[in-house]
């Protein structure tokens, strides 16, 4: 009797367990559906939520229009421009480059392109850290805008004008665009293939990524799920397309550069990356592991910026976003759990930055 008490004790303990660790691991969706149908209701957002949990879509929902005028509305499937959620692509052809032994990070850049700045590695481009100046305001003040460029155009007038850097490599962090265009080109150099082409098939082809691709703006307008970039004008109390402004022109002026940004895809497609990320589909655990690595600075700080991720070592997250005329996208991935939220809104609302602080703190606060 005394074993049997012992027996069905031990085995309430165990179910226990396995149950309230269950419930510690339920995210509230009815928070999240009810915290993002918040904003949709004041029209203030306009997108796609997806939310994984090691790998199972959990919730996923799109609100709003692909385009506002014909009221269009958004699918799950709606392709959106990522603008610097792509920068995690293109770390990822320098560590794919890297495994196969083609380069070192802590090998010069000059060593590969010619540039004007001297003594800036490989890993201080990757990480922000290179003090190299904005390539956007050089082309601004210079560049023929009937014409568009592309990265051998920016690295000529990075040469020809010469701005000076802004501080020692190594010394801080400051996000650079130019550091990403530049790693592009030594992914072209070293694989002597097109950037475009090295990803879209030792990527997004190996991963299934059917959505995904680094698109003109002719590509994307033939595409009719493809979501359009709008801003709220308050004169005209309306959501008005952001490639009617002047202050989006760059990005046709600038429409072939490669490495900062330009890859459009859907949520479904990024879940495939991030899955891929747990695996050896692309390059190996341990080279993957360098780019979740905190930089250490030469001032003896440390910046939690690593090889196209943004890094917070005390929630155990990484994540990155992207801003463009109209755009506002976020990946964040759990990595603890394994939980994944991913957002791409077409919108561009100010309430953007709070609503996923809102939805990371609901996943957070229900997957541990």
């Amino acid at each position: 009797m005394k074993k049997t008490l012992q027996l069905f004790c031990s085995s309430f303990v165990f179910i226990f367990l396995v149950q309230f660790t269950a419930w510690g691991q339920k995210i509230d969706y009815a928070k999240v559906d009810a915290t993002i149908s918040s904003l949709v209701a004041k029209n203030k957002f306009s997108g796609v939520v997806l939310i994984a949990q090691k790998g199972k879509i959990k919730y996923e929902k799109a609100n709003g229009f692909i385009e506002y005028v014909n009221q269009t509305p958004l699918q799950s499937s709606t392709i959106f421009e990522l603008a610097s959620v792509s920068k995690q692509f293109t770390a990822m052809t320098i560590m794919m480059l890297h495994e196969k032994g083609l380069l070192q990070y802590d090998e010069l850049v000059e060593k590969y392109i010619d540039i004007p700045y001297k003594n800036i590695t490989i890993r201080q481009l990757l990480t922000h850290t290179s003090g190299l100046p904005d390539y956007q305001a050089i082309m601004d003040e210079h560049w023929d805008k009937s014409k568009v460029a592309n990265n051998n155009d920016i690295i000529t007038y990075l040469n020809k004008y010469a701005p000076p850097k802004l501080f020692e490599p190594g010394s801080q962090y400051l996000y650079s665009n130019t550091g990403f265009v530049i790693l592009a080109s030594i992914t072209e150099k070293l694989s002597g293939r097109d950037f475009i082409e090295f990803c879209n098939t030792e990527i997004f082809h190996k991963l299934k990524m059917k959505s995904t691709g680094i698109r003109t703006l002719e590509e994307k307008a033939a595409i009719a799920n493809f979501a359009l970039g709008h801003v709220f004008v308050p004169e005209r109390n309306a959501y008005i397309r952001a490639d009617s402004f002047p202050s989006s022109n760059y990005t046709i002026w600038l429409g072939n550069r490669k490495g900062p940004g330009r890859i459009s895809s859907t949520v479904e497609d990024l879940l495939k990356w991030d899955q891929a990320l747990y695996t050896n589909k692309l390059i190996q655990a341990s080279t993957l592991a360098e780019a979740f690595k905190p930089m250490q600075l030469s001032t003896g700080k440390v910046s939690n910026y690593g090889f196209g991720w943004e890094l917070r070592p005390q929630e155990n997250i990484v994540w990155h976003n992207g801003d463009n005329p109209g755009y506002k996208t976020i990946i964040i991935r759990f990595l603890e759990n394994r939980a994944t939220l991913i957002i791409l809104c077409n919108n561009a609302p100010d309430e953007f930055e709070n609503l996923t602080a809102d939805l990371k703190k609901i996943i957070l606060a229900n997957s541990r």
